[in-house]
């Protein structure tokens, strides 16, 4: 987005002058889109960074001030231990000096590993096991007796050692006592494989037996390994193997193998497949895959340890009747009340001695509460975390710490809350802030920026038109500017004066997914349907988990977008496809040529533009290639043009001047046209086509499933918070492509907290009127207006404050 006059920076700041040199100071900062930037921060203060997508707010905070303070972090250990971090190159930057230690809460989920809980990721997990260990009867153990993830094991073996000057080796028995539940070893749920879905038992494996996706009849690890084991032939159909042979064939056990003079690993189908599928979490699964896994694998709870991933020994010690089980499985402010009576309990001896570690997991647990996450408990895997939760999970360990003088830095923090639920949050901001500590925050929602001490206001639009200081200086003064965020600051939506009316309904009956109450709703189709509700409430339970999976529903979110760093818009869209295909046409060559993956890679960076150095304990640098100079492609390809352009000029436009390029002339493309015109719909005409998507944020990975979903007619399209990432300036934009979402065929379902994207439905659903065990009902349905009116759910009376009403 760009304005025909750039704003001039206000230099008036809301620090007083003597407080001047306490500051971050950053000069000619030019990581990604940055213009030589400059910005003096105040320390010890809430500063919040506003702009347009795409301004270069991440740029300056995490790409610039956040990764210059963790590299100098890592450099302070020794060369020995910085071998074994992650390497940073310093930001590319003229002067970048007042830096504090930074910490970067983000919206990053949390690792997708199953055996992930939110108990295992904070510290409270450990601390009920310290707990149990010592006050639990009967005495079972040690800490890792409670835990799901250690394995009980006893056996022998050799131990060496020194004794009277002299290397001996001595045997020794060794038992180890773990939590972990035999049947399930942990995991919770066991599976069974329906064979069918791996194979078709009328064929050979030569003939292509195998249905598995990615397993091609030419794949060497996969297909042919099984070919060219030498425990079955591969040329008989499966349904006519031996009972040996089946057997080898399904469970043998890893076994070294020679496959064309390279030593392979050969097992059977089964545990392959189980390593391969089901030990990654179902959520980080391509489509595709996720698809084969939900056909081919029945799960069910384990029927040993109904689900808790313990053992039956870890579940029989017990603290007032309460096992740790039963305490994993509470909603976290129902723990935290138990925990208090624990801690309020007279008792002395091992009692006594748990004081201290009673009052960190008491202050630890009310944190989760206090930060709106007191519906979660602490079993809840962490993979099925939204961003906003991981990040709001990851404040937790920093609240109660006594660090002072750091810098925190927060990436758009209110994302997933309620309205309700921001005012808290700005409350535990302050609250670092009041602690001594330097706030950092890249935010759109007025009701954060209200908080700032200093406001830093980039633009004036986004791309190569962002990247300048518009604006620094107090709230008021941002207010007063004439800048883009300071116009729309003061935005408030109308209530629509007319409603569409439905077409038709899709019947929920009797939901009981997660905390949803037996919930029967009907949800109106032709329609902008709004589901809101506090965090917690149900919204996603009723909405990704009670509504029928078929073809006409379509559901469209902010989780990350498979691919590698050579993924970008271009590839992912289809755009590409069409542009080589103009591209050879054009020139009378092949369309692999102008693919930087396939023929047309430049041969000494492989197509990657870079080349990284390795410099040890040193951070490799990427340097530009010297045979491409960047461009990806081999110096022959880009003597070909379309248009007067070759193909690495392509690719560094943005999505709007592209649109431009492909609509005329020479460079006429109707298919790229198409597309391109429905990345700049969704908002995304500053992105290039070119630019990685490893580097888009949520709110942009989901506008851009959404610009490929587009096109098809009719059908159901649910959106998880689409205005996530949006700027103030752009929520009507995305008001307007709702609108015309809807009119062109297609029944909109929006997650949203957004009170102009409510403001703007025909229908809404209210869930509530808590979080957790104290949600999941229907508190409201029907129009805004009458939502307003009726101010009987904390939605309506929010609702109702933003409109005036």
């Amino acid at each position: 987005m760009s304005t025909t006059t750039e704003p001039q920076p206000d230099t008036s700041s809301a620090v007083p002058a003597a407080d001047r040199h306490d500051v971050i100071r950053v000069h000619g900062a030019r990581v990604n889109n940055l213009v030589d930037l400059s910005v003096e921060i105040p320390k010890r203060r809430l500063t919040v960074f506003t702009g347009v997508s795409g301004s270069g707010k991440s740029s300056l905070v995490f790409g610039t001030i956040a990764a210059e303070s963790q590299r100098l972090i890592n450099e302070t250990y020794s060369a020995f231990v910085q071998g074994f971090m992650p390497q940073m190159a310093r930001p590319d930057v003229d002067v970048l000096d007042g830096l504090t230690t930074a910490i970067i809460v983000d919206q990053e989920r949390i690792g997708a590993n199953p055996r992930s809980t939110v108990g295992t990721v904070t510290d409270t997990g450990a601390m009920l096991r310290i707990l149990f260990s010592k006050l639990g009867e009967p005495h079972i153990g040690s800490p890792q007796a409670f835990s799901f993830n250690v394995a009980s094991v006893s056996g022998a073996g050799a131990v060496t050692m020194e004794k009277a000057g002299r290397t001996v080796k001595e045997r020794r028995e060794f038992s180890v006592t773990g939590g972990m539940c035999p049947r399930c070893e942990g995991m919770g749920s066991v599976s069974d494989i329906d064979l069918t879905q791996l194979y078709d038992d009328s064929k050979s494996i030569a003939e292509g037996a195998f249905t598995i996706p990615g397993w091609k009849s030419d794949s060497f690890w996969t297909v042919r390994l099984y070919a060219e084991s030498g425990f079955f032939d591969p040329h008989k159909p499966i349904r006519d193997f031996t009972k040996k042979e089946l057997d080898a064939f399904l469970y043998k056990e890893p076994t070294k193998v020679k496959v064309e003079g390279v030593n392979l690993t050969f097992e059977g189908l089964i545990p392959k497949i189980q390593k391969s599928f089901l030990s990654k979490d179902r959520e980080s699964m391509q489509p595709h895959i996720r698809a084969f896994v939900d056909r081919a694998v029945t799960f069910a709870v384990c029927p040993e340890c109904d689900g808790t991933r313990l053992s039956e020994k870890a579940r029989s010690s017990k603290i007032d009747g309460i096992s740790i089980a039963d305490a994993c499985a509470m909603q976290i402010s129902d723990l935290a009340e138990w925990v208090r009576g624990l801690a309020a309990s007279e008792g002395g001896g091992a009692r006594a001695t748990m004081a201290p570690l009673l009052t960190k997991l008491q202050h630890t647990l009310d944190s989760f509460v206090e930060i709106g996450l007191g519906y979660l408990s602490l079993n809840r895997s962490s993979g099925t975390l939204s961003g906003g939760e991981a990040q709001r999970t990851k404040m937790i360990r920093h609240l109660g710490s006594s660090l002072t003088d750091v810098t925190y830095v927060f990436d758009e923090p209110t994302i997933g809350l309620h309205p309700h639920d921001i005012q808290r949050l700005n409350a535990l901001l302050l609250r670092l802030r009041d602690k001594g500590n330097t706030v950092l925050v890249v935010e759109h929602k007025p009701e954060t920026i209200a908080i700032a001490d200093h406001v830093v206001d980039l633009g004036p639009g986004a791309g190569t038109d962002g990247g300048r200081i518009c604006f620094e200086g107090s709230l008021d003064g941002l207010r007063a500017s004439d800048t883009l965020t300071g116009r729309h600051l003061d935005d408030r939506a109308r209530l629509k004066d007319s409603v569409r009316t439905a077409t038709g309904a899709l019947e929920i009956r009797g939901a009981t997914a997660n905390n949803l109450r037996n919930v029967d709703v009907d949800i109106p189709l032709g329609t902008l349907v709004v589901v809101t509700g506090v965090a917690g409430s149900g919204k996603s339970s009723l909405v990704h988990g009670s509504i029928p999976a078929d073809a006409g529903v379509v559901s469209i979110d902010q989780s990350p977008i498979k691919g590698s760093r050579r993924s970008n818009p271009a590839t992912y869209t289809g755009l590409l496809d069409p542009i080589r295909k103009a591209f050879a046409k054009a020139n009378k060559v092949k369309p692999g040529l102008f693919s930087a993956n396939s023929e047309g890679a430049c041969p000494n960076c492989g197509g990657a533009g870079v080349l990284y150095s390795d410099l040890a304990m040193m951070a490799g640098v990427p340097v530009p290639c010297e045979e491409c100079e960047g461009k990806r492609f081999q110096t022959s390809v880009l003597e070909y043009r379309l248009g007067g352009r070759d193909i690495s000029e392509v690719l560094v436009m943005s999505v709007a001047e592209a649109e431009e390029f492909f609509s005329d002339g020479e460079a006429r493309i109707p298919a790229a046209h198409r597309i391109l015109q429905r990345l700049s719909e969704v908002g995304l005409g500053y992105l290039t086509l070119g630019q990685p998507l490893t580097t888009l944020s949520g709110g942009e990975r989901q506008r851009l499933k959404l610009a490929t979903h587009m096109a098809a007619d009719g059908g159901v399209l649910i959106l998880d918070e689409p205005t996530s990432g949006l700027h103030l300036a752009d929520v009507e934009h995305l008001l307007g492509l709702l609108d015309r979402l809807v009119d062109s065929g297609k029944s909109v379902i929006v997650v949203e907290h957004h009170q102009a994207v409510m403001a703007h439905a025909d229908w809404i659903i209210d869930l509530g009127p808590g979080a957790g065990h104290d949600g999941g009902r229907i508190v409201f349905e029907g129009t805004p207006h009458d939502l307003v009116a009726a101010r009987s759910t904390l939605t309506g009376r929010h609702l109702a404050e933003y409109v005036g009403g």
